[in-house]
């Protein structure tokens, strides 16, 4: 078995010299937004210090013939980072930066050379099409185009949610931005390519990888250093005061890493970079092995802010009042944790003896509530009412930050600045870092009003908070919560909905006032059509009707667009008074402003990935009713055409109408073919659908 390794960049991967093929036993695509979001972040971060590379692990393959190599282990990452290009590509207006990224992950083909045009990475047989025709030759605008009932396999439905994502995310650079992303990804991520010619030894070099190796953690390294100075007499005594400290943290060096990094942020007022042990040691533990106060240093810091830690990880475990508690609570309820160093920060500078040997927070060794004011006190407890005040500005800032997408180095800008403001004594009406400005909050509002298609995390969310704010309560979540459509996806069949205009239905589809959270599995609605008997499902239970937005639905006996329009103001306007976004330094409600008047004080909204309907398009004079459109089949001897109707419609030529162009497509091909928006021309020029919806697109960011 030879074995070959080596580390290269991603410009120099994603080239002819390799074509990847994922093997059918391996496991399908299954990586979330949150997964994809997390490394489009790190990447973002990174690429901020152009000059450091950013490691992106090992790509492990079985080397087969010529260029062609099986991926044991990377798949995910392959996937990912071939959405992420795609995306770029799709938001790019420059023909040659298109043609640079475009052929970042499909081989551009040279006749002369005998190069075939293929793509770089081939999923497996289920899904190989699927993710070719959308995401490889950049059908982004057909993928939006596509519903629920589309997707044959849980990895597509993977795919298009995180393109989604990923294009949310995406649009909101600048054209330089994006540039001196794609530049970075090319140039300065990097990758340990490790080959193999023989299927079993690939296995075992990925058990050694990710089975056996304990490859020493950020603190092992910390640790060795800071004790290095130690005298005889205090080595030992401190090596194991360390242990004591960081073993209640666990073994999850990626946990650890945060950590320091977050201490980091702390004592220097900056964030780092990647390189995080080369910083800690020059920036934090040079100073104390300088001065000889490495004691002082793991008993006043390391030890109270390892504490604080254990603390917002696990805060319902802890002695801490309701108010403080429950905050920490919702705050461990974002994906993104930049609030992470300000509590950590709070919590230390309010309890003058957190993470003494003597004395723990937590409920399970410091006694039932009847011990908890004792306690308190032995912590040293004070300005309890400061914490509960910075923790509940922190929960506010998280919430703005989430709704407006701000990237992560902003938001650990907003870290920085409100630690650093904190250290001065500022009261927390005057810290930066804690405050809304006006454009923030007009952003916010904007978000609310609008579509959340595909961002079932952040609507079951808001939907928590909305009905904490109207029960003024905390409410207990049962163990699986989902956020569920009052209306079904498909409205044609139903009685209930039957006689809705199809742009009503399409409006409110994706909107918070469609939205109530439930107890169970979020496909238990599925196949119901009717609105009673979705209602009743929704109300089954009674850890359902805990929440004050879900058992109003029992009022209603059908469900109406003014329903859904009551249920989106009171969705609205309950999160506006949770958060304080409702009124504006004159007293305005900003709740009863239209989307129109908010977006003036709002940053310009991005390209969105929210599906463009047919009647947009007509109303922005793309398309013009009574126009014919045509679906050509050349080889296969079939042709379609449609006509664009005057309400926004597609009327095949059987007299049947539909409302996008993909549903036009399968009801044209019988429910045989994937065709969507794409496969459309317009008779007149030829010009395709996709092309057409993207500059609708365009036209309305």
């Amino acid at each position: 078995m030879a074995i070959n390794a080596k580390e290269l960049s991603l410009g120099k991967v994603f080239t002819p010299d390799y074509r990847f093929f994922i093997p059918s036993f391996q496991r399908a695509y299954i990586w979330k937004p949150e997964n994809i979001l997390q490394l489009v972040d790190d990447l973002r971060g990174a690429s901020l210090t152009p000059a450091t590379p950013y490691f992106l692990g090992s790509l492990i393959l079985v080397h087969d013939e010529g260029t062609r190599f099986e991926v044991i282990d990377g798949q995910q990452r392959l996937v990912s980072l071939s959405i992420v290009i795609a995306v770029l590509r799709d938001l790019e207006k420059d023909p040659e930066w298109m043609r640079l990224l475009d052929a970042l992950i499909v081989e551009p083909g040279d006749k002369m050379r005998g190069i075939a045009n293929e793509p770089r990475l081939t999923l497996r047989e289920r899904d190989e099409a699927f993710f070719r025709e959308y995401v490889q030759e950049g059908n982004l605008e057909a993928l939006f185009d596509l519903s629920d009932d589309d997707w044959t396999s849980t990895a597509q439905r993977n795919i298009t949610r995180n393109t989604r994502k990923v294009y949310d995310e995406l649009s909101v650079l600048s054209d330089e931005e994006r540039h001196a992303l794609a530049s970075y990804l090319v140039n300065a991520v990097t990758l340990v390519i490790v080959t193999t010619d023989d299927l079993d030894g690939a296995h075992r070099i990925f058990d050694v990888m990710n089975m056996r190796g304990l490859p020493l953690t950020s603190s092992d390294v910390f640790k060795a250093r800071a004790t290095s100075g130690l005298k005889p007499a205090e080595l030992d005594a401190y090596a194991q005061r360390w242990d004591d400290i960081m073993d209640p943290l666990g073994d999850d060096s990626a946990g650890t890493e945060e950590f320091f990094a977050f201490l980091h942020l702390i004592l220097t007022h900056k964030p780092v970079t990647d390189r995080l042990i080369e910083e800690f040691l020059a920036d934090v533990l040079a100073g104390p092995l300088e001065k000889g106060t490495v004691p002082a240093f793991i008993d006043g810091v390391l030890a109270p802010y390892a504490a604080a830690w254990q603390v917002i990880t696990h805060p319902s475990d802890t002695i801490l009042p309701e108010g403080p508690r429950l905050r920490l609570e919702a705050l461990n309820d974002y994906r993104n944790h930049e609030w992470k160093p300000v509590a950590m920060w709070v919590l230390t500078h309010s309890f003058r003896h957190l993470g003494s040997p003597d004395v723990s927070p937590f409920a399970r060794r410091a006694g039932r509530s009847a011990h908890a004011e004792a306690t308190l006190q032995a912590l040293g407890a004070h300005d309890l009412q400061r914490l509960d005040d910075v923790l509940a500005a922190l929960e506010r800032v998280s919430g703005i930050d989430t709704l407006n997408r701000t990237p992560t180095a902003d938001r650990r800008g907003h870290a920085a600045a409100a630690i650093r403001d904190l250290d001065k004594g500022y009261p927390v009406r005057l810290v930066r870092g804690l405050a809304i400005r006006p454009d923030d909050r007009a952003g916010a509002l904007v978000r609310l009003h609008g579509e959340m298609q595909g961002d079932d995390e952040l609507v079951r969310l808001l939907l928590i908070r909305a009905n904490e704010q109207a029960a003024q309560a905390h409410l207990a979540r049962p163990r699986r919560l989902s956020a569920l459509p009052i209306m079904p996806v498909d409205i044609e069949r139903s009685a209930s909905f039957g006689n809705w205009p199809q742009e009503e239905h399409d409006h409110w589809a994706y909107r918070l006032g469609n939205m109530v959270l439930a107890q169970g599995a979020g496909n238990q609605l599925d196949r119901m059509t009717e609105y009673d008997q979705r209602r009743d499902r929704i109300l089954m239970r009674a850890d359902s009707r805990r929440f004050p937005l879900t058992a109003e639905l029992k009022d209603f006996g059908e469900c109406t667009p003014a329903m859904l329009r009551h249920r989106q103001e009171e969705t609205i306007r309950l999160l506006a008074d949770y958060w304080d976004i409702r009124y504006d330094e004159n007293h305005t409600d900003l709740t009863r402003q239209t989307v129109d008047v908010l977006a003036k004080d709002s940053p310009k909204p991005a390209h969105s990935s929210r599906r463009v309907t047919i009647r947009q398009v007509v109303a922005a004079g793309l398309l013009i009713p009574g126009e014919k459109l045509v679906w050509e089949r050349p080889r296969k001897g079939e042709r379609w055409y449609a006509t664009v109707t005057e309400d926004g419609r597609f009327r095949l030529e059987d007299g049947s109408e539909h409302a996008s162009p993909t549903a036009a497509a399968k009801a044209a091909a019988g429910g045989r073919a994937s065709g969507g928006l794409d496969v459309w021309k317009r008779v007149s020029d030829g010009r395709g659908l996709a092309d057409i919806w993207k500059e609708y697109r365009r036209q309305a960011a």
